[in-house]
């Protein structure tokens, strides 16, 4: 490939980034920038590097490895926000929340509720969905645009940091576990750190939050058939996680089989004949924008892979050791998904010690959250909180890489006193 061209995709991808950062500046919608230069870069590649055969058929596979991770994703995605769209509608998410919610709570107490909801919540599920319904929890409340994006940004950050420590709660834990590089047992020290940089961060966000939040406490009325799609969600939820790591069946899988069952559900226990016809319509108010951002921001990844850019940034252990490699790998993350990141580190051979690979997986993990683009979590929060932009994610990101670095260091010096290594 020549420097010129190579340029040139950076280049597209260095743009993209800032027609995101900049979207409330030159009001052009972030969903239709990436779109443009993600399929624009591979449109180029296969003009200009596709001189023979092997170059045409190598591009050809990378393109197809690529549409086949970002379909995975979109199919998980519509069926996920389909669930939740569904039992937001019907209240079943609102009256589960307001079980444990006392009529009036302190914003600083409700801070701290939600943080610790959110970690115990995505150890358990998915990112994605822990995040759907974390800020639905948010949104309910009615808070003021500049606390919602408080709530919102510790959403994210602990969202993140609470799947860290199951192979269960991130892609990335999982791939580093399958590869052998950490063990479940190693695995679980990572949520004490974790949990304790949550904590710090909901201390610092609380400053100046001492209002009193009247709950209104409300009861939606719920029928059998709702109880039913809510139990049908909550079996996919744990059906996913023990399909998995039984028989490695891939999540997406388990969650269309699940969509489908609600859609079964809800023709054949509904009495409301309405309801029945317009239960494929909550497909259609999931926000596609969202998962067009979600593509034009992974082809580009891709395309960054497959110039073997990422390749280059592992070149970055041949020259400093790995505990400061890590660390920056995980600030990388919040500019380039993590998961061929990881993909990348794992394909190197790299050698590091059962300390440094936590550190790693504590890394890859929880960095995406400095940036709100960093991570699937942040950008589904996006696209729910009106007030949460680029910039006013931003506002935070100091505060939050203050946080990811105490948890980073707090994970390798718990490893390194019980593992010795």
């Amino acid at each position: 490939m020549s420097d010129v061209l190579q340029m040139v995709l950076i280049g597209l991808a260095v743009f993209a980034l800032l027609g995101v950062v900049l979207e409330d500046v030159i009001h052009v919608n972030k969903a239709k920038i990436t779109l443009f230069l993600g399929t624009f870069s591979w449109f180029l590649l296969y003009v200009f590097h596709s001189e023979t055969a092997a170059e045409l058929q190598a591009i050809g596979h990378g393109f197809e490895e690529n549409v086949s991770e970002i379909a995975s994703l979109w199919l998980f995605l519509v069926a996920a926000m389909t669930f939740v769209a569904y039992l937001n509608k019907k209240g079943m998410i609102e009256n589960v929340i307001l079980l444990f919610l006392p009529k009036q709570v302190k914003e600083r107490t409700l801070l701290f509720l939600t943080a610790i909801f959110c970690f115990v919540f995505s150890s358990l599920a998915d990112n994605i969905t822990a995040t759907l319904v974390s800020v639905t929890l948010i949104l309910s409340l009615n808070l003021s645009t500049q606390k919602t994006v408080r709530f919102a940004t510790l959403v994210v950050f602990a969202v993140n940091s609470g799947g860290v420590s199951l192979i269960t709660g991130d892609v990335t834990t999982l791939m580093i576990f399958l590869e052998g590089k950490v063990h479940i047992l190693e695995l679980l020290m990572l949520s004490l750190p974790a949990f304790s940089a949550v904590m710090v961060l909901a201390l610092i966000l609380s400053r100046g939050m001492n209002e009193v939040v009247a709950i209104n406490i409300r009861h939606n009325e719920v029928r059998p058939v709702d109880l039913m799609i809510a139990g049908a969600f909550l079996c996919t939820i744990i059906s996913t996680i023990a399909a998995n790591v039984l028989f490695g069946i891939p999540p997406v899988l388990m969650f269309l089989m699940g969509m489908a069952t609600m859609f079964l559900i809800a023709r054949f226990f509904n009495d409301d004949k309405e309801e029945e016809q317009s239960i494929l319509e909550y497909i259609r108010v999931i926000e596609f924008e969202t998962l067009l951002f979600f593509l034009g921001i992974l082809l580009l990844v891709g395309m960054l892979k497959e110039i073997e850019v990422l390749d280059s940034i592992v070149r970055m252990y041949e020259i400093l050791p790995p505990y400061i490699a890590n660390f920056l790998m995980g600030v990388l993350s919040s500019m380039i998904d993590n998961v061929p990141l990881t993909a990348a580190l794992l394909k190197a051979g790299i050698v590091m010690s059962d300390t440094d690979w936590l550190g790693l997986t504590y890394a890859v993990g929880v960095g995406g959250s400095l940036l709100v683009i960093g991570s699937a979590a942040g950008i589904v929060a996006m696209s729910k909180v009106d007030g949460l932009t680029f910039g006013s994610y931003a506002r935070y990101s100091f505060i939050l890489l203050i946080v990811y670095s105490l948890g980073y260091v707090a994970s390798i010096s718990l490893a390194q006193l019980v593992l010795g290594s």
